[in-house]
C-alpha cells in the first residue's frame, strides 16, 4: 500500500479509501467488522462515511471499529442530505452542519472529525455562511480538514475564493463521482484539483457495479444496486454504458485482470486521483477489489482502456483544440 498527500495538508492517505455506506445496510455488524480489518491488514487508513447512510448506524459501526486504534485512522464523515423529517434536518445552514457534526462525533465516538465533506451544494444557504460554521468547528477541534463533495468547479472555486477572502480555512480536497462511463470530472474538476493542491478521492470507480463484469447489453444479475436501487438504475440509464461495460469486461479478461480491480485501477492511474473510494458488501467483494493493488497501468493501458468510452467535450466545446486543425498550437 502507498500512501499519498492529502491536499496540501501534509496529512498521508493510503492510496485506496474504504467507503462505508454498505455498512448497517447491506453488511450486518460481523461482514462489516470483517471487511473493516481486512483492509486495516491491506494497509487502507482512510475511511468515509456520512451521517445519511444507513440511517446513521454506518457511522455507529465504523466509530465502534475504529476505537482501538483512532489516532491511526483518517476519519471522514459528510453532511447535508435530510436526516429526519424536520423541516431544518437537511442542507447547508450553520444551524444544521452544527447539529449534524455533533450528532456524527457522538455517533463515531470520537472528539474529532479528520475530514468533513459538504455533502452536496447548497443552492438556498450563501455559501458564506457555510464555511464560516465549519471554519468555527475547526476552530473548536471538532473538525480538521474541508472538504467538497458533488460540487461544480466553479462552486469549489466560490468556496475557495470566499475562504481566502475571510481568511478561514478552505477545502482542502474534492470528491466526485468518476468512472469509465462517468468522465466528466475529466473536463474542469480533475484540472482545477491540480491547480488549486486538492486532493481527489473519486467515488462509484465501478459505476455501482456497471464495471464488476456482472452486466452487459442485455445482460444483468439478479441482484445489484442498478437492479435494485432506482437511484442508480437512472444515473445508468442510457444504453450505450452496457456496451461499454460488455467491451470492459472483455478487455479486462484479455489482460487476465478482474473488471473491478481494473475500474478502479483506471480511476486511479489518473494523475489529480488522490484514492478512489471503494465498496464492498462482503470479504469476498473486497479481496476481488484489493486486486487493484498488483495492476500495473501504463499510459499505453490507460488510453485503451479509456477508447472503450467517449471522451467529454473540452470545456469550451473547442474540440479542434485536440487537434492540429486550429489556429496555431496551445502552450
Amino acid at each position: 500500500m502507498q500512501y499519498n498527500s492529502l491536499g496540501r495538508t501534509g496529512v498521508k492517505v493510503s492510496e485506496l479509501c474504504l467507503g462505508t455506506m454498505t455498512f448497517g445496510d447491506q453488511s450486518d455488524e460481523k461482514v462489516s467488522a470483517a471487511v473493516y480489518h481486512r483492509c486495516r491488514e491491506a494497509g487502507i487508513n482512510f475511511f468515509d462515511c456520512a451521517d445519511v447512510y444507513a440511517g446513521g448506524r454506518s457511522e455507529e459501526i465504523l466509530g465502534a471499529l475504529v476505537q482501538e486504534h483512532r489516532d491511526e485512522i483518517v476519519l471522514a464523515s459528510k453532511a447535508y442530505f435530510p436526516t429526519g423529517k424536520d423541516v431544518n434536518a437537511s442542507g447547508s445552514s450553520r444551524r444544521h452542519l452544527m447539529q449534524s457534526i455533533e450528532a456524527s462525533l457522538k455517533r463515531l465516538g470520537t472528539d474529532r472529525i479528520d475530514l468533513f465533506y459538504l455533502h452536496r451544494f447548497d443552492e438556498t444557504t450563501p455559501l458564506e455562511e457555510s464555511l464560516r460554521a465549519l471554519d468555527d468547528m475547526i476552530r473548536q477541534g471538532k473538525i480538521l480538514y474541508l472538504g467538497a463533495s458533488n460540487f461544480a468547479a466553479w462552486q469549489v472555486e466560490q468556496g475557495l475564493g470566499t475562504s481566502a477572502l475571510h481568511g478561514w480555512a478552505r477545502f482542502e480536497c474534492i470528491q466526485p463521482m468518476y468512472n469509465l462511463v462517468k468522465r466528466q470530472a475529466e473536463v474542469e474538476l480533475l484540472p482545477m484539483a491540480v491547480s488549486e493542491g486538492l486532493g481527489v478521492f473519486p467515488y462509484s470507480p465501478m459505476g455501482g457495479g456497471l464495471l464488476s463484469g456482472k452486466y452487459g447489453v442485455g445482460e444483468k444479475p439478479a441482484a445489484g444496486r442498478l437492479v435494485e436501487n432506482k437511484m442508480y438504475a437512472t444515473r445508468y440509464g442510457d444504453p450505450g454504458v452496457f456496451q461499454t461495460a460488455q467491451e470492459f469486461t472483455a478487455l479486462a479478461k484479455k489482460y487476465g485482470h478482474h473488471p473491478a480491480a481494473l475500474a478502479v485501477a483506471w480511476v486511479a492511474s489518473h494523475p489529480a486521483v488522490t484514492a478512489p473510494i471503494i465498496g464492498a458488501r462482503n470479504l469476498e467483494q473486497l479481496e476481488t477489489t484489493l486486486g487493484v493493488l498488483e495492476i500495473e497501468m501504463t499510459e499505453e493501458f490507460r488510453s485503451e482502456i479509456s477508447a472503450l468510452s467517449p471522451e467529454p467535450p473540452p470545456a469550451t466545446d473547442r474540440n479542434e483544440e485536440r487537434t492540429h486543425t486550429s489556429y496555431g498550437v496551445r502552450r
